[in-house]
């Protein structure tokens, strides 16, 4: 069993930053990938950004350029810097990691993004 726990969400003016924090409660190490997902209202959880074991990388389209994924082994972190912030990343943003022993979701972080 994994937990994860988001933290660094709020409201941001547009144009704003904010660092996205995910804590993992053992090693993300032998993860498969760990990633960032979001889901605002009415809409389906979509794929944000996601960093393989390999450190490869995979952003959405929407985001790219704006938002980078980084994680920290040492410390089971994994974080999400979003930069250039839009009215339309408003949303609850979800850690994700795929472990050999299944995968996980944290509760989620709210994001707004609005003047």
């Amino acid at each position: 069993q994994v937990q994860l726990v988001e933290s660094g969400g709020g409201l941001v003016q547009p144009g704003g930053s904010l660092r996205l924090s995910c804590a993992a409660s053992r090693s993300i190490f032998s993860a498969y990938a760990m990633g960032w997902y979001r889901q605002a209202p009415g809409k389906q959880r979509e794929l944000v950004a996601t960093l393989t074991s390999r450190d490869s990388t995979n952003y959405a389209d929407s985001v790219k350029g704006r938002f980078t994924i980084s994680r920290d082994n040492a410390k089971n972190m994994v974080y999400l810097h979003m930069n250039s912030l839009k009215p339309e990343d408003t949303a609850v943003y979800y850690c994700n990691a795929r472990l050999p022993v299944g995968t996980y979701w944290g509760q989620g972080t709210q994001v707004t993004v609005s003047s």
